[in-house]
């Protein structure tokens, strides 16, 4: 069992790992940069430790001295959250050699299906369709030109090892695809310390949505339904709702049996998401598996009433599932919006800095997660996400006016934030009807800059 616990995070996500092991009766100890000495999740843990300099390179990638910190305050277990070192096996082994337990899969796992093109292969093998792409890593333009006339423009090219949007560009013709073959393998060994890529066919406007999974370490496996995760800017996910609205039953029924069989052909076995793109003509396929929690995961707790945290944290601990499927029962709907920290009149840039007064929302079926408190420092060397405004109804429709509700009320002075943004998506006649793809974000921010909204 699982007494004591370091979490190797930061802002909103530490703050909700800890509170899950407020209610489990576990002792949490955070770990925090110079710059977030003053942050929420040192002051509510039991214990803090300070582990380096404000460069993420120096402390939320710090390996040894996370691990160390571990090892000194008499931790028995490290919960990752997401971003940083949630998904490195390397980390996860270092863990596990020290005789803690690593509130994740299993490093082989980890391996399998981080690397992109390898865990293409293993869903080949399970029989999960996959987007058409390359069997192998790109080694030289010619090489990734060859296969992208085979393939067909426009293709996609992708970072191995990647995620959350990094090391991505869509080559439209074989005249940019050395421009835009350099750009991806540049970002990859920038974000990732990996600069190989492959190839994918490039669906246009497709639906983003993925499945919630849990295993245990007994070959029982469970899914939570499906998030639509298709607004996005820039790859990065901005919203996000459960169930997808537009989805077919016999779709979702063979989306959920693709999941799970997935899982059972790597042995699965903890909290996971995978994800699929869907065409416009209802065929679904395969993209990547993410071997952690995700940032949207609250609205799947929304709609399924489970604390996934808790779970996983119950995984790790190596009990059986609590669950059996027909126990699982979608209830409602549930929307989450990312408010970041960044001003959408310039270009959506980071907007670091003090915040001088906040006001949050709240009420029936209004979950805000976040780190935020009046008097606070939005950090200018981390990811500019601030805040997870949720909302939960009986009806679509009536979570999206109970979303719009909710917006109007927040109050963030001292930086700029998107809020306003996601109000006017909000009224979108596109995200009302459930229509929207990947491609509509960038397409309404050209709407809203063409009418005078964004000026």
């Amino acid at each position: 069992m699982i007494e004591k616990l370091l979490i190797a995070n930061r802002g909103e996500i530490a703050v909700r790992i800890i509170r899950t092991c407020k209610e489990m009766g576990i002792q949490t100890v955070a770990v925090y940069s110079t710059a977030d000495k003053s942050s929420l999740h040192v002051q509510l843990a039991d214990e803090a430790v300070c582990i380096g300099g404000p460069l993420a390179n120096d402390s939320y990638l710090n390996m040894n001295a996370i691990i160390q910190a571990a090892c000194n305050t008499g931790c028995d277990a490290i919960h990752p959250g997401f971003g940083f070192l949630s998904e490195n096996s390397q980390f996860a082994r270092l863990i596990i050699q020290c005789g803690l337990i690593w509130v994740g899969p299993s490093p082989e796992i980890i391996d399998m299906l981080g690397n992109k093109a390898e865990a293409r292969k293993l869903m080949k093998e399970a029989g999960v369709p996959v987007i058409p792409g390359s069997k192998e890593i790109i080694d030289s333009v010619e090489h990734g030109q060859n296969i992208a006339v085979d393939l067909g423009y426009p293709v996609m090219i992708k970072a191995s090892n990647g995620g959350g949007g990094r090391g991505m560009r869509i080559i439209q013709n074989k005249e940019e695809f050395e421009k835009q073959y350099q750009n991806a393998k540049s970002e990859a060994k920038a974000c990732f310390g990996d600069d190989e890529v492959y190839l994918e066919k490039y669906i246009e406007n497709p639906k983003h949505i993925e499945v919630q999974v849990v295993g245990d370490q007994y070959g029982h496996v469970i899914h939570l339904f499906e998030r639509d995760c298709s607004f996005q800017r820039r790859h990065q996910k901005m919203i996000e709702e459960a169930p997808c609205h537009i989805l077919k039953k016999n779709v979702r029924e063979k989306l959920f049996e693709d999941a799970l069989k997935a899982c059972h052909h790597v042995g699965y076995n903890s909290v996971g998401t995978i994800e699929f793109l869907l065409d416009k003509h209802g065929n679904y396929y395969f993209m990547e598996m993410n071997t952690r929690i995700q940032v949207e995961h609250p609205i799947t707790e929304m709609i399924c009433g489970i604390d996934l945290i808790k779970l996983q944290l119950k995984m790790a601990e190596g009990l059986k599932m609590p669950y059996q499927q027909e126990d699982i029962q979608q209830n409602g709907y549930a929307l989450e919006c990312r408010i970041n920290a960044e001003d959408m009149k310039r270009d959506f840039a980071p907007t670091p800095g003090k915040i001088s007064f906040m006001h949050l929302p709240g009420g029936r079926g209004v979950r805000v997660d976040s780190a935020m408190y009046n008097g606070c420092e939005i950090s200018p060397y981390y990811d500019s996400m601030i805040l997870k405004l949720i909302t939960f109804a009986p009806t679509r429709l009536e979570c999206i006016k109970k979303m719009r509700a909710a917006l109007s009320e927040v109050i963030i002075d001292g930086i700029s934030t998107n809020t306003e943004f996601h109000y006017y998506v909000l009224h979108s006649k596109d995200f009302i009807d459930g229509s929207y793809d990947t491609g509509f974000c960038e397409k309404f921010i050209k709407e809203l800059k063409d009418n005078g909204s964004i000026v």
